[in-house]
């Protein structure tokens, strides 16, 4: 998406809508003289072991498309091809792992829409609902679905025996627990500085999102009563000295110090679990799954959103409908789940988007990391599942305020600064971007 399209954005609608104009909606068909079934290119750096047996079973199964699937070096090597692909509209693949937000990645011109060639499948029911809306941009989709990570809470529960800390049911638990740990040389949480998932997260769980869309504007809101509640947790676990600040850059270091019991609750997601099995030594075994801490007096809520939960339709795929339809059968299907299982680890890529799960719950779960509270693990995975929502909005300057929001994070747990404050920075960044840009915003 060029300038000269951003400037004629003059309201969110208006600008979601030149850009869909930008990107086409194609549903282009193989060509009447050509023979032979379709070939659809997927581009993923996901591990070629849990990617070529979902190709080959595909292509094994398909008469009139076949996969070919196109290994990419990581996320930000992806990005870049496909960024050079569409630009030239040559050899420009169909299927892409996802590398960000997907309004933004719209508001680029580097997404196909595939509404009319994806509603007819969401309608049949074959999707969670909550991993629809962010695959989404201006009511439109460009992504197919690849769906969430349910998200809990993993506490290593001898050390908080030890000490005789309950485990916490709500935030304010968690803080009171960091309190009572703290005064034995223990740290609750980990924040690491170049990461603000935490306080991003917090104000999905507890309903809010900083952009909304409205009829004629954007509306943001970093000053929300749900961005204040967020805001008050982390401040609270940074002014008591209750967390750690172990960066994430030297993810070694970072496990050896996870698994020292210095540090002792773990926000995670099922996808992080073969790795904490893999690499705990000390403390395999003494970790307990349980219930993400929730805000006191709140509805029971985990986060759904996520910013790399589809695959993506580049602009100039020339079969939109066959991509979306081996899409769909990738991320809805027993036989694509069942091919993706690993025979060392017994275990199969999670079934993010699909409305029951309970088949490969189970192998989610490892052998001895929880050891005695294994059994937990089930109903802590599928209760999380059940609650998640997704309200969150990512507007078309998302990209930019993430940056912007990394670097007060950095500044929040050092002290420099308060969340409140970084939340008016970032209140009165965004607006003066969006209307940088010729896009009508309140706030």
């Amino acid at each position: 998406m060029n300038g000269k399209h951003l400037r004629l954005a003059a309201t969110g609608i208006a600008a979601l809508s030149v850009v869909l104009t930008g990107c086409g909606s194609g549903t282009d068909t193989q060509d009447a003289a050509s023979e032979g079934p379709v070939t659809i290119e997927w581009w993923s750096w996901e591990e070629s072991k849990y990617t070529e047996p979902v190709a080959a079973k595909f292509n094994a199964t398909h008469e009139d498309i076949k996969i070919k699937l196109v290994k990419q070096a990581d996320n930000p090597g992806t990005a870049q091809n496909v960024r050079n692909v569409v630009a030239s509209g040559k050899d420009v693949p169909c299927l892409v792992k996802n590398f960000g937000e997907v309004p933004g990645l719209v508001g680029e011109g580097l997404l196909s829409d595939i509404t009319e060639a994806f509603e007819p499948h969401a309608k049949k029911g074959v999707f969670n609902e909550q991993a629809l809306p962010a695959v989404r941009a201006g009511g439109r989709y460009f992504a197919v679905p690849t769906g969430f990570n349910p998200s809990f809470l993993m506490i290593n529960r001898k050390v908080y025996d030890r000490y005789g800390v309950q485990p916490p049911k709500t935030w304010d638990d968690l803080i009171s627990a960091g309190k009572e740990l703290k005064k034995h040389g223990v740290y609750v949480m980990n924040l690491a500085g170049e990461d603000p998932s935490t306080l991003v997260n917090l104000v999905q769980q507890a309903g809010g999102s900083w952009y909304e869309q409205g009829e004629d504007a954007w509306k943001v809101d970093f000053l929300s009563p749900e961005s204040l509640k967020a805001a008050d947790v982390v401040q609270q676990l940074v002014d008591n000295d209750l967390v750690a600040n172990q960066t994430y850059q030297d993810r070694p270091a970072l496990i050896n110090y996870f698994d020292s019991g210095k540090m002792v609750s773990l926000p995670t997601q099922t996808w992080q679990l073969p790795n904490y099995e893999l690499n705990y030594k000390q403390s395999l075994g003494d970790w307990e799954p349980i219930d993400l801490p929730q805000f006191a007096g709140a509805e029971f809520v985990t986060p759904a959103h996520s910013a790399n939960s589809g695959l993506l339709v580049p602009k100039g795929c020339k079969h939109v409908e066959e991509a979306v339809e081996a899409g769909v059968w990738m991320n809805t299907t027993k036989e694509a789940v069942d091919a993706t299982y690993q025979k060392d680890t017994k275990q199969y890529s999670w079934p993010g988007a699909m409305p029951d799960v309970t088949p490969w719950v189970d192998s989610t779960v490892p052998e001895k990391l929880f050891g005695p509270s294994k059994s937990e693990a089930r109903g802590v995975i599928l209760k999380s599942v059940k609650a998640a929502k997704d309200s969150w909005t990512v507007g078309p300057n998302y990209t930019g305020v993430f940056a912007e929001l990394q670097d007060q994070w950095a500044r929040i747990v050092t002290k420099k600064i308060t969340v409140e404050q970084a939340l008016k920075h970032l209140q009165e960044f965004t607006v003066k971007d969006l209307k940088s840009k010729n896009i009508n915003v309140e706030g």
